[in-house]
């Protein structure tokens, strides 16, 4: 599980602020597939102009490789979520992005990823020091969004890591509890969507075993669930796993990461896999009455992690973007 380090949401706020001059090269068709009436409605999804896809674009342009650049602007051009980095206050990263997305009349995609203990000491190892630390820190969350249009996906992994017991025992009491206060303090903002992650079908095969663990956490207070955030599943096993889910939820509804599951999974490799692609575009036009959404949640190019060549987790590795890119079949 990768996430945005203090350096990426440095340049995020930096580049919104100063007014990226990529952002003039986003245009309406642009977004073209990130507009379509579904179960949420005729609804726009914000494209990040300072995204860390753009500045790559604006260097290779700058050094000759205009291939390359073009091949990119299949990211660029596309809405994709922001995970504020959890060491710091992530209002501002929000509140600049909020204000450019009301300015447009679209809807901004958010991360919260700051779980205490998080991702079992894994490569995104880290979040919140203490319980009282993750209210902060969702507080100032909440705040940042006022009652502009977002959508939030809420703590990847962390509950699907209590199911498979990656997440100590003693432990997981605690973390029900502050997914279900995050979910009531961040649905007291009018504008806001939330959807509490669920995993992936690979990973919990058994959605039934979710279930309560979901409920516990705060599901039925959210707006629905989400699937496949920074994996490879493809759109067909997670729309049958979650429809399957969301009946067992009682209807709820759930949305999709589609960022990079063009060609499927690799098997036996989640981290940095090769030959991977970009997958179904951002669009709420899904032909599934419980499905809201394919998002781009997981950042294309965002690195899962010291594998397979690749920095660090939430590291921009851009030629892995390109390969997905370039292996993209939208």
């Amino acid at each position: 599980m990768s996430r945005l380090i203090r350096t990426f949401a440095a340049l995020t706020v930096l580049g919104l602020a100063v007014g990226c001059s990529s952002a003039s090269d986003v245009d309406e068709a642009s977004v073209a597939g990130a507009r379509s009436k579904g179960p949420m409605g005729d609804m726009t999804f914000w494209v990040d102009p300072a995204s860390p896809a753009a500045e790559q674009i604006q260097m290779w342009e700058r050094e000759g490789r205009k291939q390359d650049a073009a091949l990119l602007k299949r990211i660029a051009e596309e809405p994709t979520a922001l995970w504020p980095a959890g060491e710091i206050d992530p209002g501002p990263v929000i509140r600049a992005a909020t204000t450019s997305a009301r300015q447009e009349g679209r809807t901004a995609v958010f991360v919260a990823y700051d779980i205490p203990h998080r991702d079992c000491g894994q490569h995104s190892a880290g979040g919140a020091g203490d319980a009282d630390a993750y209210r902060a820190w969702i507080g100032k969350f909440a705040d940042a969004l006022g009652d502009s249009k977002a959508l939030v996906v809420l703590e990847p992994d962390a509950v699907a890591h209590m199911v498979d017991g990656c997440t100590p025992g003693e432990y997981q009491g605690e973390r029900e509890q502050l997914l279900s206060e995050a979910v009531v303090r961040l649905k007291q903002q009018s504008g806001t969507r939330v959807y509490l992650d669920a995993g992936n079908p690979s990973w919990i095969q058994d959605s039934s075993k979710l279930v309560e663990p979901l409920k516990r956490a705060g599901v039925e207070e959210a707006d629905g669930f989400s699937l496949n955030v920074s994996n490879f599943q493809t759109d067909a096993v997670t729309k049958k796993y979650g429809v399957q889910l969301s009946r067992d939820l009682g209807g709820k509804h759930f949305v999709v990461d589609t960022s990079r599951n063009g060609n499927g999974p690799l098997a036996g490799a989640w981290c940095n896999p090769p030959g991977r692609g970009l997958g179904t575009r951002p669009t709420t036009d899904t032909g599934e009455q419980s499905l809201d959404a394919y998002l781009w949640i997981k950042r294309p190019g965002a690195s899962d992690g010291t594998c397979e060549g690749g920095p660090d987790a939430g590291q921009w590795w851009p030629e892995y973007a390109l390969e997905l890119a370039r292996n993209s079949k939208a």
